[in-house]
């Protein structure tokens, strides 16, 4: 699955870009991933994790 978190699942969410105008058009935000080396069962291996699983300690880096 690309593009998303594997730590704790966060992907693309959806909404609107609203103009000044007020004019409403479909978009999309991405997660700020990055492919980090992670420990995973004692072994190293490469993985998307979000910025913020970084930050608060969620992963093992290798």
């Amino acid at each position: 699955m690309a593009k998303v978190c594997c730590v704790c699942g966060k992907g693309k969410v959806s909404g609107n870009q609203v103009s000044h105008s007020n004019r409403h058009n479909k978009r999309t935000w991405s997660a700020n991933l990055r492919n980090v080396r992670v420990v995973e069962e004692g072994t190293p291996k490469r993985v998307k994790v979000c910025t913020r699983c970084l930050r608060s300690g969620k992963v093992e880096r290798a």
